[in-house]
């Protein structure tokens, strides 16, 4: 689907979690500033439909804007309707994925397992999301390079400024930010600017 290609090319996904309704603002602003493209609110998030609807209205055309955390389908339709232009899980629930792609809604399934990222590649997510990588840790990603070459692998954990071209050169399609880009004393203090400056220095290093 498109949002797969743009997600190919833009190779970095902001996961927000956590925040309040009230920071929701001015880290939005701060991420769309930097130049971040795809902006991923968890389900586990309070008001997280309320920040996605935000979203979508405030930054349409600019950022594409979807749910993580999704577990099941009665959190896809509820992220579907709130506006979610894409989903991200977890897990791989294939109940999810034939929701998505009915929808029309891209979907990006977690998986670990060599048989976890095949299943959900076959049931036709574009992408799968390798988690947990902080823990998998790098030579993970590039063992599956041999047979998995094909299915493009979205790493999220664990990624920072510094290993960000290491996760790409074992193979990673792209990755999945949270903490790095949103470091809590920014959030504390409402720093747009450091946000925005950290964005920018991450789609930076991953052009």
């Amino acid at each position: 689907m498109k949002l797969t290609v743009e997600l190919k090319r833009e190779k970095i996904v902001a996961i927000v979690r956590g925040i309040t309704k009230e920071q929701a603002g001015f880290v939005g602003e701060g991420l769309s500033r930097g130049g971040i493209r795809f902006m991923e609110v968890t389900m586990n998030t309070k008001g997280a439909l309320h920040m996605i609807q935000d979203w979508r209205a405030r930054y349409d055309g600019d950022v594409y804007v979807g749910a993580g955390t999704v577990l099941d389908v009665e959190m896809a339709k509820e992220a579907v309707s709130a506006g979610a232009q894409f989903l991200i899980s977890p897990n791989t629930d294939l109940s999810v994925i034939e929701f998505a792609l009915e929808q029309g809604v891209d979907v990006w399934p977690g998986a670990m397992t060599p048989t976890e990222i095949v299943a959900a590649y076959a049931a036709g997510a574009e992408i799968v999301k390798l988690f947990p990588m902080a823990s998998l840790g790098l030579s993970f990603i590039r063992e599956l390079q041999g047979p998995l070459n094909h299915i493009p692998l979205l790493a999220t954990g664990g990624v920072t400024l510094d290993n960000l071209p290491d996760y790409f050169n074992a193979g990673a399609a792209a990755v999945g930010l949270g903490s790095a880009l949103l470091p809590k004393d920014a959030l504390a203090s409402g720093n747009t600017d450091e946000i925005q400056r950290r964005a920018a220095a991450f789609v930076e290093a991953a052009k």
